[in-house]
């Protein structure tokens, strides 16, 4: 027991020993390297110090030998890029040169349109000036037509005008198928009415013609809608008074033969329209006193109407001038017909007649003529010709009252 724990007392004193050896062995390396790691640092620094003066020599001489062949590089590159731009340079010139002259035009036209659209925009201003001023005189032309036709002539007389219109675009003629302002004066008073349409087979037409304007004016320039309203039933009444005092009139009575009623002319389709908006029974009341309410385009209509009936009586008249021509002309042609027939009576009998003589001729005269010839008593050269009866005869002509021509 005692050796073994000598014998471990040992190994552990040489562990000991040889770790403290090792110990020293590896201080002494480290020192070493460290000794060695500081040469190596030195050297460096004078490698890189070396290195650095070496490097910034060569550098300089490279550049310096960069330079001086760049230099010669862009002399020399410099002399050919001259040579190329003045020729590039003349190419471009030659190119734009037609660019050029067009951008001339362009700023020459540019200039004239400018100049254009200057003298445009100062007509443009006159015609705008011109046209305000237009505006304006009609403006007061317009308040000078309302102003007159508040007067109770100059509204007759624009209803008449109307009428007149109306009646030519009907294409009625004056003093052919009506009359205008015929009077008509009886016991009862002067009758007067603006237009007298004459219709076919002797009848005529009475039309009067009224302007109920003051009270339709008065509603268009009301700003409040409750008195425009009261001025377009003021409008309907006065059409209603119209159509009241013609009917009273009783023109059919004074102007013979004219049917029971006579016609009342408004010259305007908005005056019929706007009295029969707020007072729908003014064509029933019409009606009641033989009164017909027109407006141009019914007018006009009416007018046409009797234009067709006078065409389908000038139609008529025609056709009886016709029949009278055809009859006479019957009697004419019968006539002609006796008078060559008799004709060809005579040519038949004159026919007969010659061929009876040249039979007489040819077996009596020319047989005994003909033996002084035989005789030798005429010269042989001359000879008798012979005579040819007329066979052809006259045509029988049938008579008119036989044939197909017949006029009935």
């Amino acid at each position: 027991m005692i050796g073994i724990c000598v014998a471990a007392l040992l190994f552990l004193a040489w562990c000991w020993m040889r770790e403290k050896g090792l110990r020293k062995e590896a201080e002494l390396k480290c020192k070493f390297a460290e000794e060695k790691l500081l040469h190596l640092q030195n050297a460096e620094e004078q490698l890189k110090n070396a290195f650095l003066s070496i490097s910034s020599d060569v550098l300089e001489k490279n550049n310096r030998s960069f330079l001086d062949l760049a230099k010669t590089s862009l002399e020399s590159y410099q002399e050919r890029a001259k040579g190329d731009l003045d020729k590039r340079q003349t190419a471009i010139s030659e190119l734009l040169k037609p660019v050029k002259e067009s951008l001339t035009k362009l700023d020459t036209g540019m200039r004239q349109i400018e100049k254009e659209r200057r003298g445009d925009q100062e007509t443009l201003r006159e015609q705008v000036k011109s046209l305000v001023e237009n505006e304006r005189q009609l403006k007061q032309e317009t308040s000078n037509l309302v102003k007159a036709l508040r007067t109770p002539l100059a509204r007759g007389r624009w209803g008449e005008i109307q009428l007149r219109r109306v009646v030519e675009l009907a294409g009625m003629l004056n003093q052919c198928d009506f009359f205008e302002q015929q009077q008509e004066i009886s016991e009862e008073g002067r009758f007067r009415p603006d237009l007298v349409v004459r219709l076919p087979g002797g009848r005529q037409v009475v039309v009067d013609s009224k302007v109920p304007l003051e009270a339709y004016l008065e509603a268009i320039h009301a700003e409040d809608d409750a008195l425009r309203i009261q001025r377009f039933k003021d409008h309907a009444r006065q059409v209603r008074a119209h159509i009241s005092l013609l009917g009273k009139k009783s023109y059919w009575e004074h102007f013979q033969p004219t049917p029971e009623f006579v016609v009342l002319f408004l010259p305007a389709e908005t005056f019929f329209s706007a009295a029969l908006e707020y007072d729908p029974s003014l064509i029933e009341y019409g009606a009641d006193q033989n009164v017909i309410l027109a407006t141009p385009t019914t007018l006009i209509a009416l007018l046409r109407a009797v234009a067709y009936g006078w065409r389908q009586e000038n139609l008529s008249r025609q056709v009886e001038t016709l029949h009278e021509l055809g009859q006479d002309l019957y009697k004419r042609l019968g006539d002609m017909n006796a008078h060559f027939a008799k004709m060809g009576r005579g040519l038949s009998a004159a026919v007969d007649s010659y061929n009876k003589g040249i039979g007489s001729l040819e077996s009596r005269v020319l047989v005994t003529a003909r033996k002084f010839k035989d005789l030798g008593i005429v010269p042989s050269q001359v000879d008798i010709e012979e005579v040819e009866p007329v066979e052809k005869i006259t045509r029988e002509i049938e008579n008119l009252s036989q044939s197909n021509c017949e006029i009935k």
